[in-house]
């Protein structure tokens, strides 16, 4: 199971909302490019990009410093996601170096949208459900749906995508401990790896998630944890490996 270090880009820095509300940022560097050089000498082996301005605006915002981090790191897998609405986006980004993409508020409102890019961008796509109470939210979370994670997870694995990466809006930078029951439900009916996001405080969220890896956990984004240090990234990844 991987433990990958979230790098949320908000106007070109770094920072961390509190379940997704955009006047609820807390900075936290003004360097991505060297963020990502601390993750990755922590011992990151992918990280997870979201361009905050681009999934409330619809387009990349942040795109030019995307590219700046894949190219400082052109061995490491990078995902990204935030504004990603076009195969014109998606084609720009893999030329970037980046390696897989993640739909969100477009996989939700236009699924055939995902199987299109799943036949045109094969092994490269990825889609985000963030669910609160258990419905899933778009446009930034600013918008709640009256369609269940659950069902959606499903249709989505039959399309194609390499991965599911599931967060629990309530959960989100709050520090309050990760959703694994949600998590685990949601793997249990997506044929597909699941990437748990959301409410990671500590190796006590890791230890609960790795226990649950053999049922098609294979990741945990962690964010505020890590940056306020409640969190090791290299001793929860070694936790992991071993």
């Amino acid at each position: 199971m991987l433990v990958i270090p979230a790098i949320d880009l908000k106007d070109g820095q770094c920072v961390r909302l509190q379940q997704g509300d955009m006047d609820a940022s807390t900075v936290f560097s003004d360097d991505p490019v060297a963020m990502a050089k601390r993750w990755v000498d922590a011992g990151a082996r992918r990280l997870h990009l979201v361009d905050l301005n681009g999934a409330f605006e619809g387009r990349p915002v942040n795109g030019e410093v995307v590219t700046a981090i894949a190219r400082a790191y052109p061995e490491l897998p990078i995902q990204i996601g935030g504004g990603i609405r076009s195969a014109d986006t998606i084609e720009h980004y893999l030329q970037a170096g980046v390696q897989y993409l993640i739909i969100g508020t477009k996989a939700v409102k236009e699924p055939a949208f995902v199987s299109r890019m799943c036949r045109e961008f094969k092994g490269h796509i990825i889609v985000g459900l963030d669910a609160k109470n258990g419905l899933v939210a778009t446009d930034g979370w600013a918008e709640v749906s009256e369609m269940r994670a659950a069902d959606l997870a499903g249709q989505f694995a039959a399309d194609g995508v390499e991965a599911i990466v599931y967060t629990d809006i309530a959960r989100d930078g709050m520090m309050q401990g990760v959703n694994v029951e949600a998590t685990v439900a949601l793997a249990q009916v997506a044929p597909v790896p699941v990437i748990a996001s959301g409410g990671i405080t500590n190796l006590d969220d890791i230890r609960a998630l790795k226990a649950q890896a053999h049922r098609g956990i294979c990741g945990a984004i962690t964010g505020r944890a890590i940056y306020e240090g409640t969190l090791d990234l290299g001793e929860a990844q070694r936790y992991c490996d071993g």
